[in-house]
């Protein structure tokens, strides 16, 4: 069997489709990964043994900018994702049995499957994404008043809106040239009724927060076996576990001047500093021997070796660090991230900063309450909940897929 894994976004999206294919692999199945073209992304499947097939302009030259990508960005990005969709998905899937897509928004993905008469899957990392009665679009989860449960209904009726005006007009051309009828709505025709959910259910539980009826496996994790850098080792231990800062592919988004605020919020602990460089270009302050810089490294080995992870909150952070029973401290710039916050918060293994600027003072209160004896506690106890078989589950599900779709009275349902 051959399935096509498809994304388009930051690693926090390319990875768990690293971790989906080695699944596979390891049950027989060929899997080739369709991922944006940057350098990281493609020594992360090369590592990982799994191919990559090019797929739409480097993630990078589009946010890391001086500043945030704009809505003119999204109306000349959009398009240009569905034509190479369509392109590149036409080429890359055949022969293939099923389709599986994720990522920003994979208008296209669908549509190639469809063309092939082959199944076609959407995995999310996160809820926020669905439809839902109790949370906005984009924003986090909570209980709404009847009133706000009308409010919240035409807000996901205007979000369908924003993806058929961004979305629309290019993914209808496209299909008209397949010979295929067009979409009224994008976001519904791409998320399907029953997408499937890459996330541990202790730390985003589905139940009930969404109008859709997702297929929740797990996190799809990349196992990694990397040693640290020989000069991180010296510095670890050189002293007490330090505090590790890193914003990942937050470029743009990475709050200003971070760098010396965790530096000195950490100083102010008595704690000594790790700081990831990451795309945010992160740099130490000064030649202080209490900081070190690092690059890309095992985060799975590290998060178990330091006192807290203060980050971004994308799935992939917090989930690692959830794992390793590391306390966090969650500063959210956009999308999920505030929703991963909340959670930690909610979960007692970590705080939440949602002002978006820290100072060193606020910055300090969020690492003190992280680095309480009962936070690590708890972080430890939860750590113990989290499964790390999510990539096992959902290869087996797509194999099972292809199967029924094969023979569909041959195979029994349970």
């Amino acid at each position: 069997m051959r399935v096509l894994l498809m994304t388009w976004g930051s690693r926090g999206d390319v990875e768990p489709l690293a971790a989906l294919a080695v699944a596979l692999r390891g049950r027989g199945a060929e899997a080739r990964v369709c991922a944006p073209p940057d350098e990281e992304f493609a020594a992360l499947l090369a590592r990982a043994g799994v191919p990559l097939v090019p797929l739409g302009p480097t993630v990078r030259s589009v946010v890391a900018g001086p500043t945030p990508p704009n809505a003119r960005d999204a109306l000349r990005l959009a398009p240009e994702l569905v034509a190479a969709r369509f392109a590149t998905l036409g080429a890359a899937a055949e022969g293939c049995d099923a389709v599986l897509a994720t990522g920003l928004m994979p208008a296209g993905a669908r549509d190639v499957a469809e063309k092939l008469g082959i199944p076609y899957v959407l995995a999310c990392f996160h809820v926020l994404g669905l439809p839902s009665r109790h949370f906005r679009p984009g924003a986090r989860p909570g209980t709404p008043s009847p009133a706000e449960e009308t409010d919240h209904r035409v807000l996901w009726e205007q979000d369908a809106q924003r993806v058929n005006a961004l979305y629309g007009g290019a993914l209808n051309d496209h299909r008209a040239a397949l010979g295929l009828p067009p979409v009224d709505n994008v976001r519904d025709h791409v998320l399907t009724d029953r997408p499937w959910l890459a996330a541990d259910p202790v730390l985003c539980p589905s139940r009930g927060l969404t109008e859709l009826d997702p297929v929740q496996t797990g996190a799809w994790i990349l196992p990694d076996e990397r040693p640290l850098p020989a000069r991180l080792e010296a510095f670890l231990a050189a002293g007490e576990p330090p505090v590790y800062v890193g914003f990942g592919s937050m470029a743009a988004h990475a709050p200003q001047d971070i760098a010396r605020v965790a530096t000195q919020a950490g100083r102010a602990l008595g704690r000594r500093v790790l700081l990831a460089s990451g795309w945010a270009g992160l740099a130490a302050v000064d030649d202080a021997d209490d900081c070190l810089v690092v690059g890309e490294v095992n985060q799975q080995a590290l998060f178990g070796r330091v006192a807290a992870v203060v980050h971004h909150g994308g799935a992939g952070t917090t989930t690692t660090a959830a794992r390793a029973g590391a306390p966090q401290v969650l500063v959210p710039r956009i999308a999920d991230q505030p929703y991963w916050a909340t959670r930690v918060a909610d979960l007692g293994i970590g705080a939440a900063h949602h002002d978006r600027t820290p100072t060193v003072a606020s910055l300090t209160a969020a690492l003190s309450r992280a680095l309480a004896p009962e936070t690590r506690a708890r972080a430890g106890a939860v750590a113990g909940t989290v499964r790390a078989d999510g990539a096992g589950v959902a290869a087996d599900l797509l194999l099972r897929m292809i199967t029924e779709h094969r023979s569909p009275v041959a195979v029994e349902h349970p």
